[in-house]
């Protein structure tokens, strides 16, 4: 056992690694809850208000400087608008079509966009395994496809448009990811980098939910708010905090392994609140998928997906 898988399973690490995973797991269908009333976009919007103000109180409660500079300043605008207002409102969009389980598991192929992104503009290597693990992965998220169209409810068209825009979400977290990568941001403090990244996500969610949407829609059910807090301060405030500290520590391929266990917990939560139906074709694209992830993330040269989505 080597220094770095040492370090994984030291009580620091492992401990929140597997917070964050089961708070990952069940936000998918926290999400689902979240669609009715209230348009997505403002959805979204009032989530990351929260999540902002908890930061920024962090912060100053810890005394951690928010004065990042114009550098600093537009980092967190490039990768604050890709992460927390594009990937959410196409995921959102996304549980509108096709169930969260489903949407879980396609997003755990960010690995792959995240991998190229990275050979491309980071010069990181990509090794056969990686290659070999990824392709397997994707087969098995076809089949998935394919099930979905022949047993969903809806209309295949409709699934289609929540498998887009599931990938339009996995392509905008994997350009922010790509950005966490570089050693710009890798030097600078998490969580004033955090607080002012969500701050910018939350005033182009507000832009996007006002011109698409008009003024805002508040829902009076105890559950959505409830549910609305558990995203907020728990699936991002906190978990985003942890995911990265986790990554600083042990490296980018340990930590993604919340991509292996994410959907299984997310699928399961699916079957019991939502009526998946598994059907051999749905059992062994789920087992492809986490198979395929599997072997790809071994590879210790293969670069991590960013933080999920949930």
């Amino acid at each position: 056992m080597n220094e770095q898988d040492r370090a994984f399973l030291r009580p620091r690490v492992f401990i929140p690694f597997i917070i964050i995973t089961l708070i990952w797991g069940s936000t998918w269908i926290v999400i689902k809850d979240q669609l009715g009333t209230v348009p997505p976009a403002w959805s979204v919007t009032y989530r990351y208000i929260i999540a902002c103000a908890a930061m920024l109180a962090y912060a100053a409660a810890t005394r951690v400087p928010l004065r990042i500079g114009r550098e600093g300043h537009l980092l967190a605008l490039a990768f604050g608008i890709p992460q927390f207002a594009l990937n959410f409102n196409f995921v959102y969009g996304a549980e509108l079509y096709i169930t969260s389980g489903v949407v879980a598991i396609v997003f755990a192929l960010l690995l792959v966009p995240n991998s190229l992104l990275s050979w491309f503009f980071l010069k990181h290597r990509i090794t056969g395994r990686f290659v070999a693990g990824s392709a397997v992965a994707v087969a098995g998220v076809l089949l998935l496809f394919w099930n979905e169209i022949r047993t969903a409810a809806v209309a295949p068209s409709d699934v289609l448009i929540g498998i887009g825009l599931t990938l339009l979400g996995v392509l905008s977290a994997s350009a922010s990811n790509v950005m966490q990568a570089t050693e710009k941001l890798r030097a600078r403090p998490i969580v004033s980098m955090l607080a002012w990244g969500m701050f910018y996500g939350t005033a182009a969610n507000a832009l996007f939910a006002l011109l698409l949407f008009g003024p805002p829609v508040v829902e009076t059910r105890l559950g959505y708010w409830v549910g609305l807090s558990y995203l907020a301060l728990f699936a991002s405030a906190l978990s985003f905090s942890l995911y990265f500290r986790i990554l600083r520590e042990v490296g980018p391929g340990r930590a993604a392994y919340s991509s292996l266990l994410v959907p299984i917990i997310a699928m399961t939560f699916s079957t019991a609140f939502e009526g998946y139906r598994w059907s051999s074709l749905a059992v062994g694209g789920c087992l492809l998928a986490l198979l395929g992830l599997f072997i790809a993330l071994k590879s210790s040269r293969a670069p991590a997906p960013s933080e999920p989505s949930g």
